[in-house]
Formats: C-alpha cells, structure tokens, sequence
C-alpha cells in the first residue's frame, strides 16, 4: 500500500511512526505499513461463496450454496495461532464473507485475542442489523468494493442493483459508527470513473478510498488487456493524487490509497521533489521504512480451504494447509524455498527490478504479475511504469 495522503498530503510524519517504536502490536492500523518487524497482515478467504458475479474475482467465486471446508472450530484454533504469532490484522474476506453466519463470532473472536479485525466485502448483505453485530464485536473496518458508478459497477458486479445496495451497506455502517471505505480496482473500463468515487467520498462523509492497481488472477487473468498502459498509469496515479489534494484543499481530507503497484511510491516521491523538496526528503524515509511489496513476509493469505499463499492473488505456489500445520509454523519454515526468499526478495529478482535505485523503496513490485506475464516469479513487473532514466539504469 502506497500512502497518497500520508505521503503527498502530509498526513504521516516521521515522528508519528518513532513514537510507536515501529512495533506492529502498538502501531495504530493505519500506520501498520511502517511497522519494522513486518508481522504479517492475513487475509483469511474465508469462503469461496458470493451473492454477486464479478468480471475480475480473483478467487474464481462460485454461488451461495455450499458448505465451507474450515468449520468454526477449525477457524477458531487458526485465529487462535495467528493471535499468538503477533499478527496485527485479520482481514475475512471471500468470496462473500457475509455469506457465512458465523462470520461476526469469528470477527469477535479475534478482537478477543487481541488482534484488529476488518471485511473485504460487497456490501450488499450488510442490513441494519447486520451492521449493529459487527459494531458490537469490535470490528475495525469494513472496506466495501466499488468499481464507479451505478451503472459501471452492477456491469461489473453482474447484478443490477449490486450499487444501490451497496450504498445502502455504507449507510447502515455509517449509522453504527463503524468505520467504512471504499475499494476500487483500476482497468481501462472504469478509470473514468475517478473523479466520481472522489465525488461519492465527499458527498457521502466516506473517510477512507484504496486503489487497486490490476492483477492478473483468478478472473482477472482475463482482463489482462483492460490493464492500463504505463502513460495511462502514470495519468491514473496523478489523478487520484490531483483529487486528494483537492479534497484536502477544500476541507475534506481523507484517507487515500494505492495498492499492488509500489512503482507509485518512488512516483509520488519524484513528483514532490520537483514540487516541495522539503517534504520529498521525509517522505523517502517514509517510503524505505513502508518497504515496498511484502507478499511473503509482512503480508500472507490463507485459501478457504486452508491453503497458505505468499498473498491472496498469488495462489499458483502452495506453502502448506493450516488444517495440517499451524500458519505460524509454515510462515517461518526456511526449507519452504519460495517463501524463504521472499522474505529477502530484493537478492533474488532479476532484469531491470536488480538495478533499480528504488528496489529498497519498491521491494520489486508485484510477484504475481511477474510470473503471470513471463512465467518467472523473479522477472520484472510488467506494470512497473518508471522509465529507465527514472530508476537509474546505466545507459538510460
């Protein structure tokens, strides 16, 4: 995650991060991406099951009915051993992770241990009450997936209404004073759409907006040639940065956010050095303590069926089951190759990412991306957007 507002806007300082000790327990969740032990955040897909039919899942959703292969006492021992290992976030997502009933004991379960617990969600199943439960077990965020518009979101969501619905899930979050944001995956299709999420933050007091660059997985594997092209990129990125300090001019600040792309941290870096050269210096430090992608190390992914990913898009590589062997066990295996170079991933990529002067801001971008356009999980990211001139190659 790429820090728009923290970063441009000056929401973060250095000084905000030292006064935690840059410990993940005692960091505040917003500030976690500068956290030095890099304990890592989970995703926990809790289920495969969803209500709605998204163009670009990367989980290959199926339909509601069904039966989940962790059961709730399963799901317990797993949160259980993730509490005890030091990771400060949960995050239950899906599929849908609504669909399932037992999804607001899970929730209370790990705030009882002590961790933050947040949803990935659609939105559509959060009723009044529903709302009112995941409050009262002290659920910390609900990050609701928009895609634009009514009508560019239900063509994406594949179901009428999926917009309608959603606003209502944000209100009824809103009236519980549960802290709610949007999610918005970029492509070709919506990237016009921008202006009108920024439009939605103000209107509707949202405090909180991350911005998914493309990842070709699951679904999305087919959306490849939706991606947008380095120029369109480098124009997204100044967009969203242009509509955040427009909020913030205006009196509304909020929460801003890119992620899986970290070519956007030396971007946004080389954009304030031309504008505020005083602010650019902190915020290289910013940018070397958030280290870049941590797929594999501060950030890890378990399947529904207990499979263990380097991250939720990444699953062509398997590090083992927690139905057989504890998260934490398999986290710190160094027998497991892939993973055990992951959490030194800088020594191992290759091609422009090895000469990078950004490499220790960026940790070498997206993994996943790499290997599904080249075949190779050490190959540069195809999506990295910084010219040669920029990253300082030698015969730029």
């Amino acid at each position: 995650m790429i820090g728009i507002s923290k970063l441009y806007c000056g929401q973060v300082e250095k000084s905000d991060l030292l006064r935690y000790g840059r410990s993940s327990k005692d960091m505040p969740s917003h500030l976690l991406q500068f956290s030095q032990d890099k304990k890592p955040v989970v995703v926990w897909n809790m289920t495969r099951r969803c209500n709605l039919k998204c163009v670009h899942c990367y989980a290959h959703a199926e339909k509601v009915a069904g039966v989940d292969p962790i059961n709730f006492s399963q799901a317990t021992a797993l949160i259980d051993d993730l509490a005890a290992y030091g990771c400060p976030v949960m995050l239950f997502s899906g599929g849908e992770p609504l669909v399932r009933e037992d999804l607001v004991d899970l929730a209370k379960h790990a705030t009882e241990k002590g961790m933050r617990a947040v949803i990935s969600t659609n939105g559509t199943l959060i009723t009044k009450t529903k709302a009112h439960e995941l409050k009262s077990v002290g659920l910390s965020y609900v990050g609701i997936s928009l895609d634009g518009l009514e009508e560019v979101h239900d063509h994406f969501r594949g179901v009428p209404g999926a917009f309608k619905l959603a606003l209502q899930g944000i209100a009824n979050c809103q009236a519980e004073g549960l802290k709610v944001g949007l999610r918005f995956t970029i492509n070709k299709r919506n990237v016009g759409e921008i202006p009108g999420i920024f439009q939605l933050l103000r209107d509707l007091e949202i405090p909180r907006a991350c911005f998914y660059h493309l990842v070709y997985t699951g679904r999305g594997s087919a959306m490849i040639n939706e991606d947008l092209n380095h120029a369109e990129t480098r124009a997204c990125v100044d967009l969203i940065v242009d509509e955040t300090q427009k909020l913030f001019d205006a009196g509304f600040p909020k929460e801003i956010l890119t992620v899986d792309n970290h070519a956007d941290g030396p971007y946004v870096w080389l954009r304030l050095k031309r504008e505020n050269p005083k602010r650019a210096e902190e915020v290289l430090e910013l940018l070397q303590y958030n280290e870049g992608n941590n797929s594999g190390r501060g950030f890890g992914c378990i399947s529904w069926d207990g499979l263990v990913h380097a991250d939720q898009f990444w699953r062509e590589h398997v590090f083992g089951n927690v139905l057989e062997r504890p998260f934490s066990a398999i986290w710190d295996d160094s027998n497991i190759e892939l993973l055990h170079k992951l959490k030194n991933k800088k020594a191992y990529v290759g091609g422009r990412c090895a000469r990078c002067r950004y490499l220790d801001i960026c940790g070498g971008n997206f993994r996943a991306r790499a290997e599904a356009v080249y075949g190779d999980p050490w190959a540069p990211d195809p999506a990295c957007y910084l010219t040669d001139a920029e990253i300082g190659l030698a015969n730029a």
